[in-house]
């Protein structure tokens, strides 16, 4: 009989721990619908302090922590340059920070100071004039977890199917809400100045690869441009063959500047704004992230950022 009672009791517990668990992913946001739209932005023109961050998502911890403690009041962001499903993880680039300010209001000299005395750089984003757009719930940790393996791959969905560009991707933690944000316009002014060297470096990589495989198709292409036949003398003509120097030797696109498989290649035509049917459009200023945010959980910001 005691046999019995014990296991019994073991079996509610174990039980019991298990609605537990599920209530938690419930609450966490494991059943909440993902919606993704395309219409006006959810938030203004922002100035952002920043850290600029080479290697894997998952190592990006650090920095929400570092930059929520010098100020636990601020909005929380991070920038997404390249896909981490097609980047290898030690190439993938992201900055991650704090929102400053919004709108019209200018960022204090003593906050900017603040933020790069712990070596954060101070830049400032617009407001595009339409986003492709999506929220999770942000109520624990374990928010963040769910929120990489549902919401980015809807966005992937939505974009390739309507053939979009675009890119970068925000993520921008509000009170208990994650705010995610591609832009379709003005994507370049997304770009901090380390990602616009990068990108600057890869051309220049490209074009030097453009050169160097040009010169040697011309000089291999020299030896054999002119072939001369010998022709018997009852032959009825002679001809020339000559072979064009620079055919086919070019084995990039000329115009393509991007980083292989960054976001900016998530829409296969590149499709504008203007050809979509937006969905949920209200008038400017209706629509946006309040200003007072809540520090979620505690100071520590995000504990667990995207991983690939």
């Amino acid at each position: 009989m005691s046999d019995l009672l014990l296991l019994g009791l073991v079996g509610g517990l174990t039980l019991l721990l298990l609605l537990t668990l599920l209530a938690f992913a419930g609450y966490s946001g494991l059943l909440a619908e993902v919606t993704v739209s395309a219409g006006l932005p959810p938030i203004c023109n922002i100035t952002v302090a920043y850290k600029f961050h080479m290697g894997p998502y998952g190592n990006t911890g650090q920095l929400f922590t570092e930059s929520c403690s010098i100020s636990p009041k601020l909005r929380s962001i991070a920038v997404y340059y390249d896909n981490p499903h097609m980047v290898p993880p030690e190439k993938c680039r992201c900055a991650v920070g704090s929102i400053l300010s919004e709108g019209k209001e200018s960022p204090s000299a003593e906050l900017i100071h603040l933020y790069q005395k712990f070596g954060f750089k101070v830049f400032s984003f617009p407001a595009p004039s339409h986003v492709v757009t999506a929220t999770f719930p942000y109520t624990t940790a374990l928010s963040i977890w769910l929120a990489t393996r549902r919401v980015h791959p809807a966005l992937d969905t939505f974009i390739k199917e309507r053939k979009l560009c675009a890119h970068p991707r925000l993520e921008i933690y509000q009170q208990d809400q994650i705010h995610f944000i591609c832009p379709l316009a003005r994507q370049g002014d997304f770009y901090v100045p380390e990602m616009k060297e990068t990108e600057r470096k890869c051309r220049e990589l490209v074009e030097a690869s453009d050169v160097q495989m040009d010169g040697t198709g011309a000089d291999m292409m020299s030896d054999t441009s002119s072939v001369s036949l010998e022709v018997s003398p009852g032959s009825p003509e002679t001809s020339a063959t000559t072979v064009s120097p620079g055919a086919s030797s070019r084995g990039w696109d000329d115009g393509d500047n991007r980083s292989e498989h960054s976001y900016s290649e998530s829409g296969a035509s590149g499709s504008s704004f203007e050809e979509l049917d937006l969905e949920g459009e209200v008038p400017l200023g209706e629509v946006r992230l309040g200003p007072e945010p809540k520090s979620p959980g505690t100071s520590s910001g995000p504990q667990n950022p995207r991983e690939v």
